[in-house]
């Protein structure tokens, strides 16, 4: 896997080009996750060409598509994903990659120490986070739970911030009728994947 092949998977999905520098970043995020893989089990997919078309691709598309911010919460990151695709294409934006079991969550924590990324790990469940503790963005993508997931979700997204979820076609109306409060926008298509969507759900201002 090269960085000359990661910018072409992002010409090919139409997406913007990405940053100087970002495309190596990848390359040394994907050797991490294969090399981790063999003892965590972080990833089904074991080709770095498939890695970079079902994973990077799709979290790509969602770091570019964020408005602008400066926090985020990856709940639930597991391999990173889409936490650190998006501390690599949005620097600016401080992530913070939540994961309870903490085997993973060292594997994140050598991942973002090697890339150099404006990002910290939290290991533990999101309801042990600090009281009041809100963030601007807070992304889902492949958890347990999903809808369980979501309602507790909510309460870790300051007024006015964004809700991002990565579901299909199929769950859409389900994972949007758990938190009826949130102003949904139209659902982004994912880039190769044939039901798959990108879900923004704003939480309400209250004055």
């Amino acid at each position: 896997m090269t960085a000359a092949e990661i910018e072409r998977a992002v010409e090919a999905a139409g997406l913007k080009p990405l940053k100087p520098g970002a495309a190596d970043l990848f390359v040394q995020y994907v050797e991490l996750l294969l090399r981790w893989n063999a003892r965590l089990n972080l990833t089904a997919i074991r080709e770095p060409s498939m890695i970079v078309q079902r994973h990077l691709v799709e979290c790509i598309q969602c770091a570019q598509a964020l408005p602008a911010a400066e926090s985020l919460l990856d709940f639930g990151s597991g391999a990173g994903l889409p936490g650190i695709p998006i501390a690599i294409v949005r620097p600016e934006i401080a992530v913070t990659l939540g994961e309870s079991q903490g085997r993973k969550a060292g594997f994140l924590r050598e991942v973002v120490r090697v890339l150099g990324l404006n990002a910290q790990v939290f290991t533990g469940r999101i309801e042990k986070m600090a009281a009041g503790q809100t963030f601007d963005v807070l992304t889902l993508r492949a958890v347990d739970r999903m809808h369980e997931a979501v309602q507790m979700a909510t309460a870790r997204i300051r007024a006015g911030g964004l809700l991002v979820l990565f579901a299909t076609v199929a769950t859409e109306n389900g994972l949007k009728d758990t938190v009826p409060s949130l102003t949904w926008e139209a659902p982004i298509p994912l880039f190769g994947m044939e039901t798959g969507v990108l879900l923004f759900g704003r939480k309400e201002c209250f004055t």
